[in-house]
């Protein structure tokens, strides 16, 4: 990748292959070429690394409570706070590079007691972690200048005056670096060496997510975004993570050339950041979805997050009650919303009106003490009588007790019965009632388990 000053294209990055021709960060494109003539040159997306470096900087915010973006292409991360919750700063950066590797990205990762001066270990790529600031000066001298971010025209100044690394730089008498490189150069300088402080604009998250990610070549399949979902569901995750908080609904939207977005609604029972479960729901979605036209690029929205408290990310929750609420969520995912339904309870009389659909493992309790069967017939079945007695599959014997329901006067659809618990020759239960009023049949309305 290359970066066009007007003056001299420079190589902005340069991957392994490259180097292994002798290409370096900062070395002009007409030297690059010749080292090799099978050279791929990218120039540089401002405007997407600039988007690229706000998401991982909400990505961040998991590790830091202080994230600083230093454009085009750095974050830094104040993370003295943060160690013992990580388990050091080597630990720390463990945990970032491999977060950033799930994300798809390559990174530089170093630490040191000032920003620049991490900032110029990362560049050279040794992943060094400096604990005190005064070894700063021993650590940095053996680095080339290149690392430093100085416009082109002051590096070559430094070339030709014979300055090849930090060392050298850092000899030079400060009044002749003053008058050569200017008083802004030695601003650098000491701030990099903690001699003076270096304020950074703390960065602050959104307060909603809404990442878009164009895809390199139109995908047809739905199945095949899966993959390009993950790392938007990542950067989701640690975005929640750094601000404690879950989404009980997110929203991918698949961008079309030709015709309206398609938008996928992802519901869940309760509110988390889990990246695992966030991923599995996504698949069931993905599996029945048919594109009508091909996808250019993906976005992933999450507009209301929510505080979680202690008891949301309990960790001694019981792990059935887990897989049920996983379950629940991917049954919805796979059948729909409207075909995953509890039910409750109401305080009703009627039988037939005394429950309603709703959300699963949220229904309401009814705080009456009579015996109801869970299974109610759709319409009350007419029995006979035999000796007197109510007949099904032979003669029910009825056990102790009635309960005596006359409601509904009110709206038309008055009962007026006695109920009992019956018992079958086979040993089976049932629940059946007897009219009080008219010809006093019997009606099998309910069965026991």
């Amino acid at each position: 990748m290359i970066r066009d000053d007007g003056r001299r294209a420079r190589v902005l990055f340069c991957n392994a292959g490259a180097e292994q021709c002798g290409i370096r960060t900062g070395m002009s494109l007409a030297a690059a070429r010749v080292l090799t003539g099978k050279l791929l040159v990218h120039g540089m997306d401002n405007k997407a690394v600039h988007e690229a470096l706000r998401g991982l900087a909400d990505w961040a915010y998991q590790f830091s409570s202080r994230v600083s973006l230093y454009p085009p292409y750095a974050l830094f991360l104040e993370v003295q706070g943060s160690l013992s919750l990580f388990g050091g700063r080597t630990a720390l950066l463990k945990s970032v590079r491999s977060g950033l590797v799930a994300l798809g990205y390559e990174a530089r990762l170093a630490a040191a007691p000032t920003p620049l001066a991490a900032f110029s270990l990362a560049r050279c790529g040794s992943g060094r972690v400096v604990e005190a600031r005064h070894e700063l000066a021993a650590a940095l001298a053996p680095l080339p200048i290149l690392v430093l971010d100085w416009v082109p025209a002051l590096l070559e100044r430094l070339e030709g005056m014979g300055v090849r690394r930090l060392g050298d730089l850092l000899r030079l008498p400060r009044d002749g670096l003053a008058r050569r490189l200017g008083q802004q150069s030695l601003l650098y300088l000491d701030r990099m060496l903690g001699r003076c402080p270096h304020p950074l604009a703390p960065y602050q998250p959104a307060p909603a997510f809404r990442r878009r990610l164009p895809l390199a070549a139109e995908v047809e399949q739905a199945q095949a975004l899966l993959f390009v979902l993950q790392r938007l569901v990542l950067e989701l995750c640690g975005w929640l993570q750094g601000r404690g908080a879950g989404v009980q609904i997110f929203t991918v939207c698949l961008l079309h050339r030709e015709r309206c977005d398609t938008r996928l609604r992802i519901g869940m029972r309760r509110a988390g950041r889990d990246a695992g479960q966030f991923t599995a729901l996504l698949r069931e979605h993905l599996q029945g979805l048919v594109l009508q036209q091909p996808v250019i690029a993906v976005e992933l929205q999450a507009v209301q997050p929510v505080r979680l408290d202690d008891r949301s990310m309990d960790l001694f929750r019981s792990a059935d009650v887990q897989e049920r609420i996983d379950l629940l969520d991917c049954l919805r995912a796979r059948l729909g919303e409207e075909a995953v339904q509890g039910i409750s309870a109401v305080a009703e009389h009627r039988p037939e009106y005394a429950w309603s659909y709703s959300e699963p493992g949220r229904s309401r309790s009814d705080s009456r003490e009579q015996i109801r069967p869970l299974w109610l017939l759709a319409v009350p079945r007419p029995l006979e009588t035999r000796e007197g007695r109510p007949y099904w599959h032979g003669c029910l014997r009825l056990q102790a007790g009635r309960e005596r329901i006359e409601s509904g006067w009110w709206d038309g659809r008055d009962v007026a019965r006695d109920y009992f618990v019956a018992t079958s020759p086979s040993g089976s239960r049932y629940w059946i009632y007897r009219e009080l009023s008219g010809e006093r049949r019997w009606y099998l309305q309910g069965v026991f388990e």
